[in-house]
């Protein structure tokens, strides 16, 4: 059996805008949270901004669960466009998400949010980022969100 390692790849933070909501589906609840410009990535490897245009298309399904599908693209400070597809889940007790939903700060240690970054890097110096699986914790803030990446090695 070999066990799997992680390797830190970045920090990355940015500005999110009001929800735009699309009502009550089969799914669930539907809503388009729009990806502001300007947003900082940083890590050993890589360092840079979140371009804007981009959004995170949420369903909140029924049994309280957010299902994340993020597609945006960073620029590094070397001038490469990294497109980015982040997909995964965000849920915890009731009156935590509650909480969140009104906007208020609260510790990412009260819920669960996980997503799984996959890139598409241009050929060169960040094509490694197409040859791997990555991970991802999250935090939301009032404005924006942070999100930590690591490569499963």
């Amino acid at each position: 059996m070999i066990k799997p390692e992680l390797e830190f790849v970045y920090e990355a933070e940015g500005k999110l805008g009001t929800p735009i909501p699309i009502g009550d589906t089969a799914e669930g609840s539907r809503r388009i949270i729009p990806i502001f410009e300007g947003g900082r990535v940083e890590g050993p490897k890589i360092k840079g901004a979140l371009l804007g245009n981009a959004a995170d298309w949420q369903l909140t399904r029924n049994d309280g669960v957010t299902v994340a599908d993020a597609i945006y693209a960073l620029k590094t400070d070397d001038d490469v466009v990294i497109q980015i597809r982040n997909t995964g889940l965000r849920h915890g007790p009731t009156e935590v998400t509650e909480r969140l939903a009104a906007g208020e700060e609260v510790d990412p240690a009260e819920y669960y949010f996980r997503t799984v970054p996959q890139f598409i890097a241009p050929d060169g110096k960040y094509d490694w980022m197409n040859k791997s699986i990555f991970i991802c914790s999250g935090a939301r803030s009032t404005a924006g969100i942070k999100l930590w990446v690591w490569r499963v090695c």
